[in-house]
């Protein structure tokens, strides 16, 4: 029988779990035991922000079943509600943790990467945990008529952790069009975590991500892809908080049915 579940603090209109490592791997475990499909999303403030701001986004994670804070200022939002979290669950982290404390009784699919990437990620995360069974994976790099073959391919295989790292916004959506055609299971959006774990990109040192600056880190690591990309969020992140105070919506846990 489960445990009560912990408590979800809204920020901005999306309903985040309090949890910890080793809370959230119990409770994956023991959810995967019980058949049909639940999908995680490892929830940054990009995520949260775009829920607010993009239809779309909203739509393609409306059947997200848990939010995760991934981010260290959604910790804060969330202490703020009386949370009393002392770290944010980072999807690389956990991704990691629950590897390694994965029995042999459960399995792991792969969908992510690039072919060297998830080569790296499966002879890394064996060395994590020897009797950790990957029974497939699937690099990122598939067209769109792969899909059909890719959920055949998840459905034979049965396993109870399909880890989902395409990135945001496209693991949503993916995961978003697919989920009602696949079996069993947990969908599990970690995005950046394939690569940190296998060792081809670079994380942020444990100071600044304490700090909330792992997004720094990665601007100056990849300046071109992401600088646009964190002006423009990090921006209307601080923006929708300081209306959502003004309203008094900033601690909701339902989006407005019109996006800010």
């Amino acid at each position: 029988m489960m445990p009560a579940e912990p408590p979800v603090y809204g920020v901005l209109g999306t309903r985040l779990r309090s949890t910890s490592y080793p809370e959230l791997t119990d409770y994956c475990h023991e959810r995967s035991t019980q058949g049909g499909v639940v999908s995680i999303d490892f929830t940054n403030t990009q995520i949260v922000t775009m829920r607010c701001l993009d239809c779309d986004f909203r739509d393609q994670t409306s059947t997200v079943d848990l939010f995760i804070p991934d981010g260290m200022p959604l910790i804060w939002c969330l202490n703020r509600q009386g949370a009393g979290l002392k770290d944010r669950v980072y999807g690389p982290t956990f991704m990691r943790y629950c590897l390694t404390h994965s029995p042999a009784s459960h399995t792991h699919y792969l969908l992510g990467g690039s072919p060297d990437c998830l080569r790296q990620l499966s002879e890394k995360a064996l060395g994590w945990n020897k009797d950790l069974r990957i029974v497939g994976q699937r690099h990122g790099y598939f067209k769109p008529q792969d899909n059909h073959s890719i959920v055949e391919e998840i459905n034979r295989l049965s396993p109870d952790f399909i880890w989902v790292g395409l990135g945001t916004p496209k693991q949503q959506a993916w995961i978003h069009a697919h989920k009602h055609r696949i079996d069993r299971g947990l969908l599990m959006a970690v995005g950046f975590a394939f690569d940190v774990n296998a060792g081809t990109k670079a994380d942020a040192p444990d100071w600044m991500q304490r700090r909330g600056l792992g997004w720094l880190f990665r601007l100056f690591s990849e300046p071109r892809r992401l600088l646009t990309r964190y002006a423009y969020y990090n921006t209307s992140f601080l923006w929708l908080l300081f209306k959502g105070y003004l309203s008094g919506r900033i601690w909701s846990k339902d989006i407005p049915s019109q996006p800010t």
